[in-house]
């Protein structure tokens, strides 16, 4: 039993090694064709025989065992019928709830407000309004809003007149679903410097950007359902919501 244990314990090392010494080969075949890739924050085997997937930050790409080739694009487990591109992306990309700083964000309640999601948002996006018109139909939800001025340079005017709101979460609504601009106001606007270092920190870089209870990030607009969705999966996720 023990000669078993130490033979087992010989060849886990000797597999640890020689992922090791596969991860160096790609790395300096890689920095040496490709300036762009001379720095690789992590190399790991792919579900797929023989295929390494190269990260670089949140960029992906595939190569094979020697570095000889690279591919930029999609992997695809058809038996799965799962992107595992995007699975991992996501996971990358993920946002811990609890991270959130949400003292900076304007709090909108609806219904009991049991459920909850994180917005970024600027208020010149129209693919935002086109959101936010949508998100009207959805009831029993805590929606954290980040004013996060980006788009264009009166962004941030109207985003310190809606931040500065006496009434900020009207002065939103009013914005995106009435087309009614807040009045200008001024206050201190610190948060909104804060929400756009924290947005650069986890490289959210287009609105709306949604982010739920379970850390899940979702770039770009959805409809009422996908939202539905969305906060039923985080819900039933019960050990990564608080």
């Amino acid at each position: 039993m023990k000669l078993s244990t130490a033979l087992l314990t010989v060849a886990a090392a000797t597999l640890s090694l020689s992922a090791t010494a596969q991860e160096d080969v790609i790395r300096k075949a890689l920095a040496e064709r490709i300036p762009q890739m001379d720095k690789i924050d992590e190399v790991r085997p792919t579900p797929m025989k023989g295929l390494y997937e190269v990260r670089i930050g949140t960029d992906l790409f595939y190569t094979d065992a020697k570095g000889d080739y690279v591919i930029q694009g999609e992997l695809i487990d058809s038996k799965a019928r799962r992107n595992l591109t995007e699975d991992r992306i996501n996971k990358l990309t993920a946002v811990s709830f609890s991270a959130l700083p949400l003292k900076d964000a304007v709090t909108i309640v609806r219904g009991d407000g049991k459920r909850k999601v994180a917005v970024f948002e600027d208020p010149n996006c129209g693919y935002c309004k086109r959101f936010e018109r949508d998100l009207q139909q959805i009831n029993n939800v805590t929606v954290y809003l980040f004013l996060y001025p980006i788009l264009s340079p009166d962004s941030a005017e109207k985003s310190r007149n809606i931040w500065c709101s006496k009434e900020q979460a009207t002065a939103w609504q009013d914005q995106m679903v009435r087309d009614k601009p807040a009045p200008a106001a001024s206050c201190d606007t610190s948060a909104l410097q804060r929400n756009l270092a924290f947005g650069k920190k986890h490289k959210i870089t287009g609105t709306p950007t949604l982010i739920f209870a379970n850390g899940t990030r979702v770039p770009g607009a959805i409809g009422a359902q996908e939202v539905e969705k969305r906060l039923a999966e985080a819900a039933s996720d019960a050990p990564s919501s608080n």
